[in-house]
């Protein structure tokens, strides 16, 4: 059932002293308090209302024991899947895990050897990294291609031949799709070369999809592991399928303190492999709170999530325009996805160090360093535009005043 879209995207919610790690922990990330924090990726505004309510009616009950998912809970899941992005997912590929982040450790453990090849492309979501190294296996490095448009616009794409040889030397590839930080959605015909890489190298991708809600008008996210069926590929079963998806409600929703997501595992030797793994990590998934959370976001969210994405699409347009108008020496990616934006600030000048000090110092402003993203990532940083527009244009008018 869809709820009553009441809230104004406008509307300021204040987070000091809420424990947030975006806004309480100013002074041990940035060494001082004096910034407006526009860095780590949850959004400034009140979640929706049925999920608050769900809450709300849970936490009246008095005991907060441990919990099982219901099977209402799957099958919200597979009828967003489905209505969202026609993605019809059977109920015994759903594996819940406590987030995104340690779903890429999970499944890296789980289905490589220690000094097995894993494939990245950088700039992306630092994470991604780590869930490679700290598993002792070898990361090897995709970068993403930087070009320019026909219109001039700056876009990044897969170097694909690069990829192919990068995959005669990898078990398993992370995909970050839409991608963090450049905001590109994927189009079909990128994704089907490679699914045709996988296809010819036997090798298994992982599917970062937390963010495959987070899709603008001018673009539209397609579901690699739904573009399996659809490809002009060999016939592939479940049992051969190569494709491990991670989804979340919790950026979608702006739930991620929550902690509850699920991997979409065709494959039943991937499957029983990964649950093995996750059992044996002894890991609680679930709690009172993330399920109802979970189950109420997916069943009533799409009015939400609709009026979201016009206030941010509207956000990105103010944001881009304020930019190319006001700081030239400054370019934006103008994202198709995700509400971050990557700015190419290299026309500065400035080594990495410098910058951030510009940013925390001159600017007064917490962004993410493009550095930590990985190669390609230097003279960039990443801002979070998940606010108010009178948070993001203060935001930026600091920058041009910093700049002048």
């Amino acid at each position: 059932m869809k709820h009553t879209l009441t809230q104004s995207f406008d509307r300021s919610v204040s987070r000091e002293g809420t424990q947030s790690l975006k806004y309480d922990a100013k002074l041990q990330t940035f060494g001082t308090n004096d910034v407006m924090p526009m860095w780590v990726a949850d959004m400034d505004f009140a979640i929706p209302e049925a999920i608050s309510k769900a809450l709300q009616a849970r936490a009246k009950h008095p005991v907060f024991g441990y919990s099982i998912a219901p099977e209402s809970l799957y099958e919200a899941l597979i009828d967003w899947l489905l209505a969202k992005h026609h993605w019809q997912v059977k109920r015994e590929w759903i594996v819940l895990t406590p987030g995104v982040v340690p779903s890429l450790n999970l499944v890296v453990a789980a289905l490589t050897a220690e000094n097995t090849g894993v494939i990245v492309q950088p700039p992306v979501y630092f994470p991604f990294f780590s869930a490679v190294t700290n598993q002792n296996r070898r990361l090897v490095e995709n970068p993403l291609q930087l070009k320019d448009d026909t219109f001039g616009n700056l876009h990044y794409q897969m170097d694909f031949q690069h990829l192919d040889a990068c995959a005669k030397e990898a078990k398993l590839m992370l995909l970050c799709s839409p991608h963090n930080p450049v905001g590109r959605v994927w189009q079909k015909d990128e994704l089907l070369t490679l699914l045709a890489i996988a296809n010819k190298r036997d090798l298994i991708i992982l599917s970062d999809e937390i963010h495959a809600d987070l899709v603008y008008s001018n673009a539209q996210h397609q579901s690699l592991s739904h573009l399996v069926s659809e490809s002009e590929l060999p016939s592939i079963s479940d049992g051969s399928h190569r494709i491990i998806t991670a989804v979340s409600p919790s950026k979608t929703f702006n739930i991620p303190g929550l902690g509850l997501s699920a991997l979409i595992v065709p494959n039943e030797a991937h499957r029983q492999t990964i649950q093995s793994h996750l059992n044996k990590m002894g890991v609680s998934v679930t709690n009172p709170f993330n399920l109802v959370a979970f189950e109420a976001a997916y069943r009533e969210g799409f009015d939400w999530l609709n009026a979201l994405m016009a206030y941010l699409q509207n956000t990105r347009d103010e944001a881009i325009a304020f930019i190319k108008k006001n700081l030239p020496k400054i370019n934006v990616i103008s994202p198709q996805g995700t509400y971050l934006l990557w700015l190419d600030c290299r026309k500065l000048n400035l080594d990495d160090q410098a910058l951030n000090r510009f940013f925390i110092q001159e600017a007064k402003l917490g962004l993410s360093p493009g550095a930590m993203f990985g190669r390609g990532g230097e003279g960039f940083m990443r801002m979070n535009i998940g606010t108010t527009k009178a948070n993001l244009i203060a935001a930026l008018t600091r920058l041009k005043c910093s700049l002048s």
